[in-house]
């Protein structure tokens, strides 16, 4: 494999949480809205009117443009973010909205508790469509064809009928909590807390997918380049497949500095003409996308350099956590969880481990609420950091 001249370079560091692109113009927003029409080399505020109290999500149509919040249901703009107002008639007060997706002259709002609302007039007026949809925390939509997906923290749900009535769609799916649903073509991928997996029948069944991905991969994001896939991996960055998700290729040349040090979490990817978009721990960056398609970056394999062991995430928990840990050379490894009085309440690794970084996940369902430790001995190396179950 090849070392790249071209990497990722971070152009905001304003903040954000999600990315959207129409033609030339790419938006990033978070607190605000933050606008770049000349491939992030600067950056506009166009937010007049704009009361976003935690963005969750962004979205494009034609001439509009949508705004999740946690705290002020959905704003619009109709002129490229120059100006906001509200459009929440319809919807609870207050409701968190997480994912907005569309279908035609259908806008479909995914909120944290209450389900999902449609608006069949560009936001003017909401109306709940939840017949048949037992879990209403919905985090991600997505559009294939004439159905409509759903997915949250109890697995995914299909609407073939504009939300009148759902069913339950996740036959093969091994982790119901899903972060992320993104239809291309005859393709539907799902990002989960164990990995990608593909349904090629319109999200009525799953498969699971990820050769060359890391272990235990929380999936956040997905994007496409014309026949390119790319994923982002909570604490292990961005990664590439040319093949509809079967195999993998990690891309993170000008991340190293985050990788397995600052628990990267890649909350959006959206390319924008040449280049690749990401929001990785609330800042953008930007890379070519001609030379990470041409060329791999090294393995995970190749950059572990030192021994080190992550803070646990999501810390507080309740009842599961991810913990990874990075391995520069092939070692016996103990990962153990203890409890305040130094009793050992777990084994969550015990064997000989190759060279690489690597998540394991610990479920303390049988466990009390409290402050627990868990410990990586490998060779002389010995770490240990502190977690709290809170039930």
């Amino acid at each position: 494999m090849n070392i790249l001249q071209a990497q990722w370079v971070e152009v905001n560091t304003t903040g954000g949480s999600c990315l959207a692109v129409s033609g030339t113009n790419i938006f990033v927003a978070g607190g605000s809205i933050y606008l770049s029409t000349n491939n992030g080399t600067t950056w506009s505020k166009p937010d007049s009117g704009l009361i976003a109290l935690g963005v969750n999500c962004i979205t494009i149509s034609g001439t509009n443009l949508f705004v999740g919040t946690t705290y002020n249901g959905v704003m619009l703009s109709t002129n490229n973010g120059t100006t906001w107002q509200a459009a929440n008639t319809g919807l609870p007060q207050s409701t968190a909205v997480y994912a907005i997706a569309v279908s035609g002259a259908n806008v479909y709002a995914g909120t944290g508790g209450t389900g999902v609302f449609l608006s069949t007039n560009n936001g003017a007026n909401w109306n709940a469509v939840n017949s048949g949809l037992t879990n209403q925390s919905v985090f991600t939509l997505t559009v294939s064809d004439t159905n409509l997906l759903a997915g949250g923290g109890y697995g995914i749900f299909l609407t073939a009928n504009n939300g009148i009535s759902w069913t339950r769609s996740d036959s093969g799916l091994a982790n119901l909590i899903v972060n992320v649903l993104y239809a291309s073509g005859t393709n539907i991928y799902a990002g989960s807390d164990s990995g990608v997996f593909r349904s090629t029948n319109g999200g009525r069944s799953w498969s699971p997918l990820g050769t060359g991905l890391p272990q235990y991969s929380m999936v956040t994001a997905f994007t496409i380049s014309g026949t390119n896939l790319f994923a982002g991996v909570y604490e292990q960055g961005v990664f590439l497949s040319t093949d509809n998700g079967t195999t993998w290729n990690a891309a993170n040349t000008g991340l190293s500095g985050l990788i397995g040090f600052q628990s990267p979490f890649v909350y959006a990817l959206a390319s924008s003409g040449t280049n690749l978009f990401a929001v990785i721990n609330g800042t953008v960056w930007r890379r070519p996308l001609s030379e990470m398609i041409t060329r791999v970056d090294r393995s995970s394999i190749d950059e572990a350099t030192h021994f080190s062991l992550n803070q646990n995430y999501p810390n507080p928990f309740n009842p599961s956590t991810k913990i990874s840990f990075t391995l520069p050379s092939k070692s016996y490894v103990s990962l153990k969880v203890i409890d305040l009085i130094g009793r050992e309440v777990a084994t969550i690794v015990s064997e000989e481990m190759s060279p690489g970084t690597y998540t394991r996940q610990w479920n303390a369902g049988t466990m009390s609420s409290g402050i627990y430790f868990y410990r990586l001995q490998a060779g002389s190396f010995t770490e240990t950091k502190k977690l709290i179950l809170l039930r």
